[in-house]
């Protein structure tokens, strides 16, 4: 059996909010991001995150979980939503370094998704059929992806 391969979807930009901080105090619990706006871009679509979407991260001892649902718009209207669960190892120091203003280096934290698409314009139907992955990185005032269909 062969090994998966992929080819780069589009890479996809978020602008979120402000969190809210429902965490014990051991930092374990949920944080909640309203993503404000964003956009993507790829050869085969582009276009809008719109301010309806969210991303719900469950803060376990050493990573988290994340499950966030976005409605983008393409240039030409269509609507999609696209869901993902994924891990990231983004941890307190790494948080302390983003609120002192600095850059994260992406080598130092571990930021994986799993992309599911849904649409109902003709011209997108392909990607209900997609299985996508997703490479994140965090910086100061986004979050950004690089997101492959696995063929």
């Amino acid at each position: 059996m062969s090994a998966p391969t992929t080819r780069p979807l589009f890479t996809l930009s978020l602008e979120v909010g402000a969190p809210f901080d429902l965490r014990h105090p051991d930092g374990t619990g949920k944080y909640i991001f309203h993503v404000t706006g964003g956009h993507f871009s790829g050869a085969r679509l582009k276009g809008r995150v719109l301010p309806v979407s969210g991303d719900w991260v469950a803060v376990e001892s050493g990573y988290a979980r994340i499950d966030v649902r976005l409605l983008m718009e393409t240039d030409d209207g269509a609507l999609v939503y696209m869901t993902y669960r994924g891990i990231n190892t983004i941890g307190p120091e790494h948080r302390a370094k983003m609120a002192a203003g600095e850059d994260l280096d992406p080598a130092s934290y571990y930021f994986r998704t799993a992309p599911m698409f849904e649409t109902a314009d003709a011209r997108y139907d392909w990607l209900n059929r997609v299985v996508a992955i997703g490479v994140g990185e965090r910086t100061r005032t986004e979050v950004r992806y690089a997101v492959h269909e696995v063929l």
